[in-house]
């Protein structure tokens, strides 16, 4: 069986939603309006925290496909002012959100016990606030939200392979500069965190056998598998290796803006960044050359994302364990291509409702164990009642 990037076919039931005359689908779905029709036609249970769990209407998979968005439509009517990462939730939110993103993980690998036959994920994409709505492959809801998806294996070996140049596979041996220029730097800074349940992955064992993905990205193995999930001290590495990543990131970009630039100002690990950073040539090197590209060719200044963009993820390799990984983010925003999966999505809604009912099954399953646990309450839509 050849190995890459693989390519499959998603149908869903079209959007029965109409976007006002003048404007742009996303800058419509950014919307309250948008929202309001989010929790009405596709809501599955929302809790006072703001956390909602709804269907995704464009899925990536019908096996298992769901999400939780951090809701702010009508708190902040600014859909550049909102929340987009999880260093910016208030606490108290960010600990139901995590309860949430542990039940739901715990009962993907309860539903889909086996690693040979599914591909089980979850994770976030951020939603970078300084792009204008009307940027393409800006995300269609400007919120920061949670993936929660199971592929089917058996399909993905019957999908063709995808095309790996494609620049939504962004991934660290294909399109990440941080990876092609700074791979070293890179990777001593991630070691210099502290880390304890996390551990480093030996190389190569985090890869996706059918898919070769990811590709040369700092990984880490959950130590403890699923149960490690139930600790707090997990969910604070998950975050230390946002705000390493948020540092690395901002450090490099203040470097390419600003020729010498001092520390960004409320890092999260100043000495690290100074240490391991600023005194560093292949990292000045490196923002050297972008800043010297930028100057002299607008597109590529204009496609430069300023401020942190990133996948984060949690997924299950092929031996069964866990993996945490981290990647720079692109155009594309897909979360799923960080596991080479590429997902093309059709309107067909005979086949999407063949797939329906079971999916729908899961779902509501999922949502009776979140309210058990007092993560919130149903919601009732026109296809199921409030549990």
């Amino acid at each position: 069986m050849q190995s890459g990037p693989r390519e499959i076919v998603t149908p869903y039931r079209p959007i029965p939603l109409e976007v006002p005359e003048g404007m742009k689908p996303n800058e419509f779905f950014n919307s309250a309006e948008n929202l309001a029709d989010l929790v009405h036609n596709n809501g599955l249970l929302a809790n006072p925290e703001g956390l909602l769990l709804y269907r995704k209407a464009l899925g990536h998979s019908n096996d298992f496909d769901t999400s939780i968005i951090y809701n702010t439509s009508r708190s902040i009517l600014d859909p550049l002012g909102r929340p987009v990462r999880r260093t910016q939730v208030p606490e108290q939110v960010k600990n139901v959100w995590n309860r949430m993103n542990q039940v739901l993980v715990e009962y993907m690998l309860e539903q889909y016990p086996d690693p040979a036959a599914h591909l089980v994920l979850a994770g976030e994409a951020s939603l970078d606030a300084t792009w204008p709505l009307t940027s393409p492959g800006v995300p269609s809801i400007r919120m920061l939200h949670n993936h929660f998806i199971v592929f089917d294996k058996e399909e993905l070996r019957r999908a063709p392979i995808a095309d790996a140049s494609n620049p939504n596979l962004t991934d660290g041996g294909q399109h990440s500069l941080f990876q092609a220029y700074m791979r070293d730097v890179y990777r001593a800074f991630f070691d210099e965190l502290e880390l304890r349940i996390l551990k480093p992955c030996e190389s190569g064992s985090c890869r996706i056998s059918l898919t070769g993905y990811p590709q040369g990205l700092p990984s880490w193995e959950v130590q403890g598998g699923v149960e490690a999930l139930k600790e707090v001290r997990f969910w604070k590495e998950y975050d230390t290796i946002l705000k390493g990543f948020i540092d690395f990131y901002r450090s490099f970009f203040s470097q390419v803006s600003t020729r010498n630039a001092p520390l960004p100002r409320d890092i999260y690990f100043p000495e690290l960044v100074e240490n391991k950073l600023q005194f560093n040539n292949d990292f000045l090197m490196t923002a050297k050359m972008v800043r010297d590209r930028c100057i002299h060719d607008a597109k590529y200044a204009n496609a430069i994302r300023w401020q942190p963009a990133f996948k984060q993820l949690i997924y299950r390799n092929d031996a069964g364990q866990l993996i945490v990984t981290i990647s720079q983010n692109s155009i594309g925003n897909a979360i799923t291509e960080l596991l080479g999966v590429v997902v093309k999505r059709i309107p067909d809604a005979d086949a999407y409702g063949r797939a329906e009912p079971a999916l729908i099954e899961k779902l509501l399953e999922v949502r009776r164990r979140l309210v058990e646990a007092d993560l919130g309450e149903g919601i009732a839509t026109p296809y199921w009642d409030a549990g």
